[in-house]
């Protein structure tokens, strides 16, 4: 690891990150001298979110991190002993401080993957004290930035693969660490960047920003110096005064727009040219500080096409209220008229950028269970079918079509053969009463080995190359499963032998 993802991953460590009654559990087993007990845990979900058919497993690094630092520091072990009965034996606090991963094997999908309910996520194996105390962490970690990714999946799709998403809620996150985990999943769930400064640098997340009605309204017309001048950005030609460019052409637009010169507001206008002398290279206005048509769209206007004749191009604009699609189309009229009126051709492409509360809707409108125990397999019985848990060690398999897109899950004991490309199978859908037939023409296997007693078994992908397999994973699934609105679920099914498992511990004939 880089020397700042050193630094992260003893701050993401948090040993502490868990619940009491883990802990309370982990004093259970060591008083019952279960601590050392070999155990798998299982992390998976019973449904998809948002409505959807699918989810995005993301937050691997994150666990694999916090694995590779857990420890329990003195100041832990002293807060939990504050916690517990003042009678507990001291000999469990002297365990809990000689506890690590180094006994700990992690499978798991690989960061990105499309995910499916009942199919685990992660797999989490060693002894049950230590893998108990893994339970609450594991989930958090993963829970959270799934979600962060699926949702990010959902708005890309109906975006399209052209148009620039950008992740701008810092200010509104959930504390600095969900801000980070939003910005870092939001990327890889398929956005193009974010503002988050933070998420670039500790995650190479590509950082974009713009400007706020803060910067805007602290103008009021009289700030910007008498004289700045700015040079062509090509050539030699001679350096104009900026400001005094920008009111000639305010004049021309107001003009072209049948507007009283003295609509547009000057503290905006101001605003605008304060930024433009900062980024002439990348230039862009938010329009909705006063009237967007009457004074946001004539003053940015005026100090694009002024930084045009001086050979730079505005990159956009953008709005933040009201109702965005109309004003995005009655402003892209605009600027393809004074374009055509100016012959500035480059100014109907200059893009639009709507911002405030974009939730699918409108952007369609604008575009851990514990599953062994010393080796017996354990099922959680529920009158709720859908909690019900599929018990033992379990592989996991995606069997894929012809053409890639895949076909279902299959689950089955860790100790079955595993599937065959062209091999006819015999398997049962989840919720089905009876079983169907499927022949693979490709078989992954889905649950890689990333930790095996405490070691790292193979680099984690960086954050890029996950959000690539992202999006390829995304590409091959049907379209009728991508569908947001209504979409054919996903089918996962048991083998089998897991299926006569499951109706055994059922049924109570074997336990």
């Amino acid at each position: 690891m880089a020397a700042e993802e050193d630094a992260e991953a003893l701050a993401a460590a948090r040993p502490l990150l868990t619940d009491l009654y883990q802990v309370t559990m982990a004093l259970g087993y060591w008083r019952a001298g279960r601590a050392h007990d070999h155990a798998d845990f299982e992390l998976f979900f019973r449904r998809c979110p948002f409505g959807g058919a699918f989810a995005l497993f993301a937050g691997l690094r994150d666990c694999v991190r916090f694995l590779r630092a857990f420890h329990l520091r003195d100041a832990d072990v002293q807060f939990l002993a504050s916690k517990l009965p003042p009678d507990t034996d001291p000999a469990f606090f002297e365990h809990l401080r000689g506890l690590d991963c180094s006994s700990v094997t992690l499978r798991a999908l690989p960061e990105g993957s499309l995910a499916f309910p009942g199919v685990p996520l992660l797999q989490v194996s060693g002894p049950l004290l230590v893998v108990q105390l893994l339970e609450t962490p594991l989930l958090c970690l993963v829970g959270y930035a799934s979600l962060v990714a699926t949702n990010a999946a959902r708005l890309r799709l109906i975006a399209g693969p052209e148009k620039r998403l950008l992740e701008l809620g810092l200010r509104r996150a959930q504390g600095p660490d969900g801000g980070l985990t939003a910005s870092t999943y939001s990327y890889l769930g398929g956005f193009d960047g974010s503002s988050n400064v933070l998420a670039g640098q500790l995650r190479g997340v590509p950082v974009a920003g713009t400007l706020a009605h803060s910067f805007i309204t602290s103008f009021s017309g009289s700030e910007v110096p008498p004289e700045p001048m700015l040079a062509p950005a090509v050539g030699e030609g001679p350096a104009v005064n900026l400001p005094a460019h920008v009111k000639v052409w305010l004049e021309r637009v107001c003009a072209h727009l049948g507007l009283g010169v003295q609509e547009p507001h000057p503290g905006e206008r101001a605003a605008f040219v304060a930024y433009a002398l900062a980024f002439p290279q990348a230039f862009q206005g938010l329009l909705d500080s006063y009237s967007v048509c009457r004074s946001g769209l004539p003053n940015f206007l005026a100090v694009a096409l002024a930084l045009g004749e001086l050979g730079y191009r505005a990159v956009g604009l953008r709005l933040d209220s009201g109702d965005l699609l109309r004003q995005a189309q009655e402003i892209r009229g605009i600027l393809q008229s004074t374009a055509a009126r100016f012959q500035m051709p480059w100014l109907e492409r200059v893009s639009i950028t709507v911002s405030n509360n974009v939730d699918e809707e409108e952007l369609a409108r604008l575009v851990q269970e514990l599953v062994c125990v010393g080796g017996q397999p354990r099922m959680k019985l529920t009158e709720d079918l859908e909690k019900q848990t599929l018990p033992g060690k379990k592989a996991a398999f995606r069997l894929l079509d012809a053409d890639g897109s895949p076909l279902l899950d299959l689950l089955q004991l860790a100790e079955e053969p595993s599937p065959q490309p062209g091999q006819e199978l015999r398997v049962w859908p989840r919720g089905a009463q009876e079983p169907r037939t499927v022949r693979p023409a490709q078989v992954e296997l889905l649950l890689g080995l990333w930790v095996h007693r405490g070691q790292l078994c193979q680099p984690l992908p960086s954050l890029a190359e996950s959000r690539a397999f992202a999006q390829r994973s995304l590409g091959n699934l049907r379209a009728a499963h991508r569908r947001l609105q209504s979409p054919e679920q996903y089918q996962v099914a048991l083998s089998e032998r897991l299926q006569a498992l499951v109706g055994s511990l059922s049924t109570g004939s074997s336990l």
